[in-house]
């Protein structure tokens, strides 16, 4: 092509000699001119030049320690590219800012094979309804249609939405759930044997730790027959989604699919540990949302307890 430039060939001369697009000849003439002439052993330094930073692209990962660990640690734990790219960006200012891309190409790469193995494992749990003990019939329930427009807006810390998992068919027990709509922090207690008052144990040790609550919304579990006792017994107001309606208490919903990756649907809840819960309760409060700005919930819960002591502490010194 140089010689062909040189006697003054035409962009279209030189794609019809060399049966080429002339789109062709024009993009690599002004990609790999080097001060307005084409030179082809330049032209193919520089065509080399490209092809070694298209193969590191993503590779930025690999070649910072700091980097690469965190970014490992949370895909291991779950995280999505995109709430850890977000992360990295707004709030890890020492670290050098990735794309969402650039994970996935590490995801890809010969690195990052062995964990993007790992996830799949983890998201391609197979699926199995579990049968769930239900009433329709619950006496005095208040349903999430009364529930105050301050809990939809997702306004107001304490207010949470709890469910039960399940064990599979030959195993026993429940986990009882709860997660803040505003925060998005979880809490994991175990139920053993699954009895009413087992139920009002498991939610009594997560009110001590999240005091916060002030009102549950659930579904219509046969667990719930007493609940206007548990709600005397946690000095909060239950609300109760419509039959079948699992989409109206969405952020529970979501905390059990994490749940679910670590915990098969078909596993004996009895067999796992109250410590392995909560290093499981952990790994949930430690992700990076993009709901939360790409802070965790426990940052978020944190932050939250802080300034309500600073505000406690103000108003003692005006006394």
């Amino acid at each position: 092509m140089e010689i062909l430039k040189d006697k003054k060939y035409s962009l279209r001369e030189i794609a019809k000699a060399l049966d080429r697009e002339v789109s062709t000849i024009w993009y690599e003439v002004n990609k790999n001119s080097v001060s307005g002439q084409y030179r082809a052993k330049k032209a193919n330094q520089k065509a080399n030049v490209r092809r070694q930073n298209a193969k590191y692209q993503g590779m930025k990962i690999v070649s910072h320690p700091e980097l690469r660990q965190l970014v490992e640690e949370k895909l291991k734990e779950g995280c999505s590219p995109e709430s850890i790219a977000g992360r990295i960006t707004n709030h890890e200012q020492h670290l050098p800012a990735i794309s969402t891309d650039s994970i996935r190409r590490f995801l890809k790469s010969v690195y990052g094979r062995k964990i993007e193995s790992f996830r799949k494992k983890l998201l391609t749990k197979q699926k199995r309804r579990n049968k769930r003990r239900r009433a329709n019939k619950l006496k005095g329930r208040t349903f999430i249609d009364k529930r105050p427009k301050i809990i939809d807006k997702r306004a107001r810390v304490g207010d949470s939405e709890a469910d039960f998992i399940v064990s599979g068919k030959a195993g026993v027990g429940y986990d009882l759930t709860v997660v803040d709509r505003k925060l998005r922090v979880s809490f994991i207690e175990q139920i053993l044997p699954v009895t009413i008052e087992n139920m009002e144990k498991a939610f009594l040790r997560i009110k001590e730790r999240y005091p916060e609550m002030i009102t549950i919304t659930t579904d219509n579990d046969l667990l719930f027959a007493n609940h206007k006792r548990l709600e005397q017994l946690l000095n909060v107001k239950i609300y109760f989604c419509h039959p079948y309606h699992s989409w109206e208490k969405g952020a529970i919903e979501n905390v059990n699919g994490e749940i679910r990756k670590h915990i098969p649907k078909s596993s004996d809840l009895s067999r796992y540990s109250p410590k392995f819960l909560r290093s499981l309760e952990e790994k949930l409060n430690d992700r990076y949302l993009e709901c939360l700005q790409f802070f965790t919930p426990q940052e978020m819960l944190d932050r939250h307890r802080k300034r309500k002591q600073r505000a406690e502490a103000r108003r003692k010194n005006i006394k």
